[in-house]
């Protein structure tokens, strides 16, 4: 690992004012769990690194909003979600998401917004925030924005964040009647990535299925939204011939890679075989 300066301002906009839109060797560091897996493997050697550890504390916090939804600060660790009360009345799917997300000791440590940011593929949280309608709110110099997280990722490991810009808080909407599941293909060893993700977020109150939201992630670049998929389902009652219909769908239109984690074949099975099971787990209801 080269040597590099450690810059730790105490506040949010110092933070700001210490990038270098310029210089690639000059990065935020939050959590840090997967930034010093690349420097350590030589991937990437910055020059400084901006620690976001000492800035104002409601970075870190996890509100209620009038309205019933959630505003989480970016600097939230993974953990402290986990065990969030308020974060359990709102959207309990991603409490029981976060209990396989990687190991307790990264949970500890890892950030919300970093998580986000870093745009991994196989990460959990991206596709489970884009089906329950999540945004970010992003600071910048130029100013403020709101993003929605289905819009935030560009490609493999990519954003559409500046440089000169930052994560400062996720907002999850209140879900109101919609249900939602997260269900992922894995090894579970302690190294393993998982082979395909999907999130759905469905209103079945009614007897059928209403506005679904059907994300995918880890067989594909990025996580993406399946409107295929969420057009075959929308308006059926969930049976074993619209449970076809959407996964079916939802593989034929869906872009595959091959790693070592299987085919892209594989994971296109993968895909129908678990949009099929992450429906049912959101409407309760066991496969038919």
């Amino acid at each position: 690992m080269n040597s590099f300066e450690l810059d730790t301002p105490e506040s949010f906009r110092a933070a700001l004012d210490r990038l270098e839109p310029g210089d690639s060797s000059v990065r935020v560091i939050a959590g840090g769990t997967a930034l010093m897996l690349m420097m350590k493997a030589g991937v990437f050697r910055p020059s400084r690194l901006v620690s976001l550890r000492a800035i104002e504390p409601r970075f870190s916090g996890i509100a209620r909003m009038p309205d019933g939804g959630l505003r989480i600060g970016a600097m939230a660790t993974l953990s402290r979600l986990e065990h969030s009360a308020e974060l359990a009345t709102v959207a309990p799917v991603v409490r029981h998401a976060l209990r396989t997300l990687s190991n307790v000791r990264v949970r500890n440590v890892a950030t919300l917004g970093g998580h986000l940011a870093h745009a991994d593929p196989h990460m959990d949280l991206p596709p489970l925030l884009i089906a329950l309608g999540a945004h970010v709110e992003v600071t910048g110099r130029a100013g403020e924005r709101s993003i929605p997280i289905q819009d935030l990722y560009a490609g493999y490991y990519e954003t559409v964040l500046r440089r000169d810009e930052l994560i400062s808080e996720v907002v999850i909407p209140t879900q109101h009647r919609r249900n939602s599941s997260y269900m992922k293909c894995s090894t579970r060893a302690a190294h393993d990535w998982p082979a395909v993700g999907v999130a759905v977020s469905i209103d079945a109150s009614g007897g059928s299925v209403r506005d679904p939201r059907i994300v995918i992630s880890a067989a594909t670049e990025r996580p993406v939204r399946v409107t295929a998929a969420e057009d075959a389902l929308n308006g059926l009652a969930l049976d074993q011939s619209s449970l076809r219909r959407a996964g079916d769908a939802a593989a034929d239109s869906i872009e595959t890679s091959s790693d070592t984690r299987g085919s892209a074949a594989y994971k296109r099975q993968l895909i129908r075989v678990y949009v099929e099971r992450a429906l049912c787990a959101a409407a309760g209801v066991p496969l038919p």
